[in-house]
């Protein structure tokens, strides 16, 4: 675990959400705004005292202010122009440049463009997330403190923790857990009914275990996903429903001997109709669930001995 201290003092009231959504406000200052139909619609919204949500485009990322220093929560898509349009954004609201940048996962919609505040900031996350900006060149930051499970960083003495529960959506994704505040920054993991495209980089068994923690994780009444609206923890266990029952129904099938395309033939999923592009994903999640689940398990058959 790190600590990363600084001079402590006091902090302003808290502010009810209902009341500060009023902060809300869009920009089309950026010179880059609306290259290739993106970044139409940005926008910062106060949640807490400290806490406050940025983003365009149905996509968003955090960031935490008090006077002891900024801590940017991600990047945005690369040609949104968002992520330099919030650069001027906080310097002009707080008079301050960023300190820290977090980085949630590697997938570059969440962290491109992030690299615009190398200029002031220390990059953080997981030690794992670091070879794969390196290796696939993404457009981002790169790590200049990582770890391993747990981090604690503090602006005076606001404390942010830093959660890895191990592989889940990537290997390298982590949860920013503001407990003073209330606030659980969930990027790409308080689903709700907002579906997975597909499983390729995801760690079923294990994502499954780590929303159930975060759904009973103590001082959380406000969780920041990376798409949609803020959330309660019910989003992550409203998600868990669905891959459970899917991940069970795959497997039992396959324990039955059916082929693949038999078994997109029986999973509709169709007690789940009002989750949003079921229709869409289904086919992509079912290959992808019946290639993790075949690596998962060792059927009844003979042993193929190779001379």
């Amino acid at each position: 675990m790190i600590g990363i201290t600084k001079r402590q003092v006091g902090r302003s009231s808290f502010i009810a959400l209902c009341a500060l959504m009023l902060f809300s406000v869009g920009s089309l200052a950026d010179p880059d705004a609306g290259k290739d139909g993106w970044g139409k619609n940005r926008a910062i919204s106060r949640i807490t005292d400290s806490v406050y949500r940025f983003g365009s485009d149905g996509q968003y990322g955090a960031y935490i202010v008090n006077p002891h220093g900024v801590v940017v929560i991600d990047g945005h898509y690369c040609a949104s122009g968002t992520m330099s349009w919030l650069k001027e954004e906080i310097k002009e609201r707080h008079q301050q440049d960023v300190t820290y940048v977090i980085l949630s996962h590697d997938h570059p919609d969440h962290i491109c463009r992030t690299e615009l505040f190398e200029d002031s900031a220390t990059v953080i996350g997981h030690r794992n997330l670091r070879p794969h900006i390196v290796r696939e060149k993404r457009k981002s930051a790169v790590p200049d403190i990582v770890f391993d499970e747990k981090m604690e960083l503090y602006l005076g003495d606001l404390k942010i923790s830093l959660i890895f529960l191990g592989p889940t959506h990537s290997d390298n994704l982590i949860q920013v857990h503001i407990p003073a505040e209330k606030v659980l920054v969930a990027i790409d993991f308080a689903r709700g009914k907002n579906l997975f495209p597909d499983y390729r980089d995801l760690d079923v068994h294990n994502t499954l275990k780590a929303l159930k923690s975060l759904s009973r994780l103590e001082d959380v009444e406000f969780v920041l996903g990376g798409h949609g609206p803020v959330k309660t923890q019910d989003s992550f266990m409203v998600y868990h429903r669905y891959l459970q029952t899917q991940r069970d129904r795959v497997l039992n099938h396959m324990v039955e001997g059916k082929t693949l395309e038999e078994i997109k033939a029986l999973v509709t999923m169709n007690d789940f109709r009002d989750y949003p592009r079921i229709d869409e994903y289904l086919n992509s999640q079912l290959d992808t669930m019946y290639s993790y689940l075949w690596r998962y398990r060792e059927p009844n058959q003979p042993i193929i001995m190779f001379r």
